[in-house]
């Protein structure tokens, strides 16, 4: 299929990219899932390669590509596994807050080590007693004067361990109405007085993301890490979960697509009652129906992508691609295992480890129920 977006120049940049991966991610894989952990040696490797937030422009240390590049690296990294979702995070959903709303001195001061890999970047919205409800957060900043002083705590936040660099929501306004008005971002640093990590959290899947909590107790943070204006974190964040529900529907996309590919291939080879599995008539009409879902996700997504890159406007769009794509995969994972048999829930076979990684994309960024209550709201009802 020939994706809207995708020039030449994007076709010789996979090509190279999966180059590198093949020599420096696909055959330590099962070591960092083992590990727990994507080592930081891996995050060095990637900037100095230019694969950390190639869109930015070079005067930040960035290429100045546009988003089609990283459209090809969250590709790229999702058929690696989808414990890498942790890079995606950082090139594109974290550091655009950095570029949209930061000032010229917090760009120059923190973008270029976004882009050399030596700053983990992370965003902290989710809570213990808050999640899709975004306008509930109780994690407050008091303003002081020169600085702000946090208490709350935050939960499943990816890149925890390692974050060197995270982006809060906090309560700045306990009293505005509506409650979301009182929102503002603060940009917390690993050093910052009164910040600590709480536990690394056991997934059932995704093992070699971090996942962490963050603990703030009368953590300063000075006035000259607020991101944007304060007050306005909420619509911050309205704006730039699209992006990131697009991220999430691209990498759900690439794991369906992963999935077909090697039921399809293992299902022709496995023998049965004398014949191969792909000869009975239930493998062909299974295979069939999932080529035929992938085929339509796969116009849709990349129409979607064209138009997101045109800066049209694409929240109803992106809703529909992020609950129906991820939605689709956790089929795909069950469905697949299914057609591999006994061998499917062996861990030395991929399958396995897409059924355990697959269904949390239904929860993240935004609930598939949120998202089916936004497509409502936009249709009318």
């Amino acid at each position: 299929m020939k994706h809207p977006y995708i020039q030449e120049e994007h076709k010789i940049f996979r090509k190279a990219f999966r180059k590198f991966l093949e020599l420096e991610a696909y055959p330590y894989y099962e070591k960092w899932e083992k590990d727990r952990i994507i080592p930081r040696t891996f995050w060095d490797r990637l900037g100095q390669s230019g694969y950390l937030c190639p869109d930015l422009a070079e005067e930040y240390g960035g290429l100045g590509t546009d988003w089609g590049i990283s459209v090809i690296i969250n590709e790229e990294l999702e058929r690696v596994g989808s414990g890498t979702v942790g890079i995606s995070l950082h090139n594109d959903i974290v550091v655009p807050y950095i570029s949209a709303y930061g000032t010229e001195e917090q760009k120059e001061r923190w973008l270029p080590k976004c882009v050399s890999g030596e700053t983990i970047t992370a965003i902290a919205m989710t809570e213990p007693g808050a999640g899709s409800d975004l306008a509930s957060i109780a994690t407050t900043a008091e303003d002081k004067g020169d600085h702000y002083v946090v208490n709350g705590q935050k939960t499943f936040i990816t890149n925890g361990i390692q974050a060197d660099l995270i982006v809060v929501a906090c309560k700045t306004d306990l009293h505005a109405k509506p409650r979301h008005k009182g929102i503002s971002l603060l940009v917390i640093e690993r050093e910052s007085p009164g910040f600590s990590r709480g536990r690394k959290l056991d997934k059932v899947g995704l093992h070699c993301q971090d996942t962490a909590e963050l603990i703030f107790e009368d953590c300063i943070v000075p006035k000259e890490n607020l991101l944007g204006e304060a007050g306005n974190g909420f619509l911050y964040m309205m704006d730039k979960l699209q992006q990131e529900r697009l991220v999430v529907a691209i990498a759900a996309q690439v794991a369906a697509e992963d999935m077909f590919e090697m039921t399809l291939e293992y299902v022709k080879s496995r023998q049965a009652f004398g014949k191969a599995i792909s000869d009975f008539q239930n493998t062909k009409f299974k295979l069939a129906e999932m080529a035929t879902e992938l085929e339509m996700g796969r116009t849709f997504l990349d129409q979607l992508i064209a138009s997101h890159m045109a800066g049209e406007e694409v929240v109803t769009k992106v809703s529909m691609a992020k609950w129906k794509l991820t939605d689709m995969a956790k089929r795909f994972s069950a469905e697949c295992m299914q057609l591999f048999g006994g061998y499917g829930y062996m861990e030395e076979y991929k399958i396995a480890r897409r059924f355990r990684d697959t269904p949390v994309a239904s929860i993240y960024a935004g609930t598939n129920e949120i998202m089916k209550t936004i497509i409502a709201k936009n249709i009318g009802l």
